[in-house]
């Protein structure tokens, strides 16, 4: 890397905040910290850029601004106005904000000609999750010498360490998407060495940052009314008259107030609370539509809903342990989550009502008797502890139980990272499950079922009790030419995670690969080989 580069880069604190218009014409800007000369790295390796591209950061108190100048011809741009996260078909600049300076995980914000949002967190090693929703202001507009946008990110929608002395690692990316998705580099990015976020240049001097403890709260109130059709008429009217017909008449239910309330609080600015009380998630993105017919195994669907998006990163493992759509309809929740040093911790309780939300003619099933309004009590902890430059180790324990159902799960994981170009990865699991089966003879392991749970004369049904183990693991050398690995995962007959998501169980996988990539030249007659075994 360059010196000039090499050198963290000092951010100038603004006078007054720029007009986020995508105009970069307010005098503000020539406060700011240009970046220029930026480094084609692929598909070219380190060379120079086809195209021109100028950054220009600065902060004040609340706000860290960003500005971006690609020069292009302004008919060749590409740029839509698509869904949030969906710029990738298209030309965009990114950023990606190391907030901590740990080389392990950042921000990843970008956008695309027209100031269209992409936000997600990047974890090395385990790729990049846009489901999560950075509130941030963000205006682009193609001009007559290519494209410009500018962005203003709140400082209380990150997390973050600021300060003195402290610094933030950080990634200006550019993508010109008619060059075969060329991606241009503030710093040159070594194809010998694994990590990019090892090789990320540095911010400093965001001092004096407003720490106001952020509290967020959103109420809800839904008034429902619900009534059927009655006749209006008695039976004694309609024998007297036999032609007449019952206009009917509507006979309602009182009406219905369903209250809840979902609030954040900032501890500090890397630590947040988060609570909701009966919450109303009406009003979040709704799944896109699956066909679930003649399928065998479960669907996976994203978190989409605010409380359980905040931190969701620190939960997520690979053996996806913790999905948090298996909270279904919490009547109560609390979550604490964030970092401190080099220790990243989460723990999340709820109270979910969906196992015992029965409805219709299944309330009047004496099966279901003793379920009806019952709640499920769900327990989360995760913690992780950073160790050496990129390395990690973690703690994961989650405890799913109901009248009928209880569950406990608890593991380690590790991520090693053995030279710059090498790095292995691992997670073990243990479960143990008590589950009751209403109909032993269907069971396929009948001879493990203990005592009965239930018996009403008509119906029995028995606890049975199983022991489960998950594993997952991955070794992989990526250099300049050569690159191969290693990965396995399985779990045993009896691994159950009920608060995670499971496609199979009593399945295991491995598999090897090893291939070679040639230098990327315009007559070259090998680009690429590989060989996979599994």
């Amino acid at each position: 890397m360059p010196p000039e580069k090499a050198r963290p880069i000092r951010v100038p604190r603004f006078d007054k905040p720029p007009v986020i218009d995508g105009k970069l014409d307010d005098e503000v800007w020539k406060q700011a910290a240009v970046f220029k000369d930026f480094y084609q790295v692929n598909p070219g390796d380190n060379i120079a850029a086809s195209r021109p591209t100028e950054a220009f950061i600065g902060y004040d108190s609340k706000f860290l601004y960003l500005a971006f100048h690609c020069y292009d011809e302004p008919d060749k741009v590409r740029g839509t106005v698509a869904k949030r996260d969906q710029v990738f078909d298209e030309d965009n600049v990114r950023v990606f904000l190391d907030t901590f300076n740990d080389q392990r995980r950042a921000y990843v914000l970008g956008w695309n000609p027209l100031g269209i949002q992409q936000d997600g967190i990047m974890t090395e090693g385990s790729g990049t999750d846009f489901s999560v929703d950075i509130v941030m202001e963000s205006k682009g507009m193609i001009t007559g010498d290519g494209w410009t946008v500018e962005v203003a990110i709140p400082f209380k929608s990150l997390r973050y360490e600021a300060g003195k002395g402290k610094l933030w690692g950080f990634h200006l990316v550019r993508n010109i998407d008619r060059f075969n998705d060329e991606m241009d580099s503030w710093v040159p990015i070594s194809r010998d060495i694994s990590s990019n976020l090892a090789q990320e240049a540095h911010l400093t001097g965001l001092e004096g940052i407003s720490t106001e403890r952020t509290l967020e709260i959103i109420p809800s109130l839904t008034l429902s009314e619900t009534g059927k059709r009655v006749n209006a008429l008695s039976v004694a009217q309609l024998a007297a008259n036999p032609t007449m017909l019952d206009p009917g008449r509507m006979l309602n239910e009182p009406i219905k107030a369903d209250m809840g309330v979902t609030a954040k609080y900032g501890i500090t600015p890397t630590i947040t609370l988060d609570l909701a009380v009966n919450p109303d998630f009406a009003q979040v993105e709704a799944d896109q539509t699956v066909v679930t017919a003649n399928q065998r195994f479960p669907i996976f669907f994203e978190e989409k809903r605010p409380f359980f998006l905040e931190g969701i990163d620190i939960f997520q493992t690979r053996l996806q342990a913790v999905h948090t759509r298996a909270i279904v309809d919490p009547d109560i929740a609390v979550k604490i989550s964030g970092k401190r040093g080099r220790n990243t911790f989460g723990i999340l309780m709820a109270s979910d009502n969906a196992p015992g939300n029965f409805v219709g003619d299944e309330r009047k099933d004496p099966v279901n008797f003793r379920f009806l309004d019952k709640n499920a009590y769900i327990a989360i902890v995760r913690l992780k502890r950073d160790v050496g430059k990129q390395s990690s180790i973690g703690f994961l324990a989650t405890s799913y139980n109901f009248i009928e159902k209880h569950n406990q799960l608890a593991g380690v994981d590790g991520r090693f990272q053995i030279n710059k170009q090498t790095t292995f990865t691992f997670q073990i699991l243990g479960t143990t499950s008590r589950r009751c089966f209403r109909n032993a003879a269907a069971n396929l392991y009948a001879p493990l079922i203990t005592a009965p749970c239930f018996n009403n004369g008509t119906t029995r049904a028995f606890y049975r009790t199983g022991n489960g183990l998950g594993y997952d693991f991955s070794y992989n050398m990526d250099g300049r030419h050569y690159y191969y690995g290693a990965n396995g995962q399985g779990r045993t007959r009896d691994y159950r995670a009920e608060v995670g998501f499971t496609r199979r169980a009593n399945t295991n996988h491995e598999s090897a690969y090893f291939g070679y990539n040639s230098e990327q030249k315009p007559k070259a007659k090998l680009i690429n080989w590989h060989f996979n075994s599994s």
